[in-house]
Formats: structure tokens, C-alpha cells, sequence
């Protein structure tokens, strides 16, 4: 399987709380619900209804996984994000016990985290695809796991908040595979992985010219 990472994203780079005020209000974030008014975005509706077309299984960070198992059962009307979580087997990061109400398909994942990631992606046919948890996609980010990254990218900022690419961050290049913008400002990118490259300028025969370092 591949391992696609979606993220709604703040212009600023902050993935916490898109969903709701009350989201995740960890250290001390007071700016959540930034991408709902976006919500009703033709574009919106495309984007992520495609991305759930592609799952074939899920992994989560557990704060994630908890949110997410709150909210998506009760919504029964054939919703394409509610159908695919629902149903699809779900893989969860975490340290102790799942406990509570079981959410159909849920396991914890043991394990070195690497380790058992990679065992997943030699599975065959579809995606393994990570939402929200970005702790967790920070982590396979730094392991060079990560096949795809899928951001749709909201025209605010909200200053402070948990980034997915923070000043830790393994630097990368990428390559555009898809990208969309709607009238309202949502811009959209899928993007691969590929080796960091730097360059510098130099003057040469009076013109500034490009120069691979």
C-alpha cells in the first residue's frame, strides 16, 4: 500500500483544530474551527470525498482516533468520509489500551513504530492513509515513509499551533502531482517526496545565472 498523508492546513502552516472551536485545545490553542467556513467550497466537497475514494485502510494518532470515533458514527447518510471510516480497518498509534465503545475495525498498532508502518505498506492494493495526527505524520515524515501528501491549504493564519512540517522538520523537495484552487481561496496540493536540492547565483559573463551547489 501507499502511505498518503492529508492535512487541512492553515496558511501559516498550523494543521490543530480545523474542525471546531473545541477541537484540541492543547497547549493553550484558542483559534480551532478555521477550516469549516470553508466547508460548503464546491472544491472542498471534491477534494476530500476523492482522497476517502482511495482508502483502503486507515492509521491514527491516538487524539485523533479519539476525536474521530465521537463524531463519525453518528453520521449515517451515506457521507463518502463517513462510510469509508465506518468501515475501513483502522490502525491506531498508541500506548495503552483502545478501551471504550469499539469503533468497527479499530486495532492497536504494536510495535517499533517504523517497523510495523513499513510491514503495513508492503500490504498489497490501495492506500494507508493518515488524517489529522500530526504528531504522528511528523514522525513518518522524519522516517522518509511517507509516499504522498495531500494539503488543502485554508486563506487564513492563525499564529500560534501544531505544524506538520515544524523547525525540526527533515528538509525535502516535492514534486506538484495535483493542485486546484477554488474562487474562495482553498488551494489544494498533492505532492511526492524527493531528494532536497539547493542552488545558488552567481554573476557570469555579466548575467545572473542559476548554479547547482
Amino acid at each position: 500500500m501507499r502511505l498518503t498523508v492529508h492535512e487541512f492546513m492553515t496558511l501559516d502552516g498550523v494543521v490543530q483544530g480545523p474542525g471546531s472551536p473545541d477541537e484540541d485545545t492543547s497547549d493553550g490553542f484558542t483559534a480551532g474551527g478555521w477550516v469549516i467556513p470553508f466547508a460548503d467550497d464546491p472544491v472542498f466537497g471534491e477534494v476530500v470525498g476523492g482522497w476517502f475514494e482511495r482508502a483502503a485502510e486507515l492509521l491514527f494518532g491516538r487524539t485523533t482516533f479519539e476525536l474521530m470515533r465521537a463524531y463519525w458514527p453518528q453520521v449515517t447518510d451515506g457521507d463518502p468520509a463517513a462510510v469509508a471510516l465506518n468501515s475501513l480497518p483502522k490502525h491506531v498509534v498508541t500506548s495503552s489500551d483502545l478501551g471504550g465503545a469499539d469503533w468497527s475495525g479499530s486495532r492497536r498498532l504494536d510495535g517499533d513504530l517504523v517497523d510495523a508502518v513499513t510491514a503495513l505498506k508492503q500490504r498489497e492494493g490501495g492506500e494507508l492513509q493518515v488524517h489529522g495526527s500530526a504528531r504522528l505524520a511528523a514522525s513518518l515524515h522524519a522516517a522518509g515513509l511517507v509516499d504522498e501528501y495531500r494539503l488543502l491549504l485554508a486563506p487564513v493564519t492563525v499564529g500560534h499551533g501544531r505544524r506538520l512540517f515544524g523547525p525540526d522538520a527533515v528538509p525535502r523537495g516535492y514534486d506538484v502531482v495535483e493542485h486546484r484552487a477554488s474562487e474562495r481561496g482553498l488551494t489544494y496540493l498533492a505532492l511526492t517526496p524527493r531528494a532536497y536540492e539547493v542552488a545558488a547565483t552567481e554573476v557570469v559573463d555579466g548575467r545572473e545565472t542559476v548554479v547547482p551547489a
